[in-house]
């Protein structure tokens, strides 16, 4: 798929699991901004999945399978709003660990992803 983009999603995650990390430890729970970051996050996988679902139509195949593909860009675009939403219940600490936990899951997807387009490469 497109390589900056799922690397420019994967990094940004990092950076608002980080970041939420840095809340957790201060004992904050999640603020205003860290919403714009998962926000942010958010727009960025949600231009993946337009990208991709695109890319399908356009005729190309992912190497691993394309309901594989379609299903992790869906996982991919709901772990950090669903962790969001979690967060919200939860105003404590737990509520940044949470967002700090759905940021790594969409990290690790990212990856997974690019596995499933590109395909081995051993």
């Amino acid at each position: 798929m497109f390589n900056t983009l799922t690397l420019a999603i994967g990094i940004t995650a990092s950076l608002l699991a980080l970041w939420c990390t840095h809340a957790a430890w201060r004992d904050q729970p999640t603020k205003d901004w860290h919403f714009v970051g998962m926000a942010l996050v958010t727009l960025l996988a949600f231009i993946q999945l337009v990208a991709g679902v695109w890319r399908l139509a356009a005729g190309d195949r992912p190497v691993g399978g394309t309901v594989t593909f379609l299903s992790y860009l869906l996982g991919a675009l709901a772990a950090v709003p669903a962790a969001g939403m979690l967060s919200l219940a939860e105003r404590t600490r737990w509520g940044s660990i949470t967002v700090m936990a759905g940021a790594f899951v969409l990290a690790f997807l990212e990856m997974r992803l690019y596995g499933i387009w590109a395909g081995p490469t051993a």
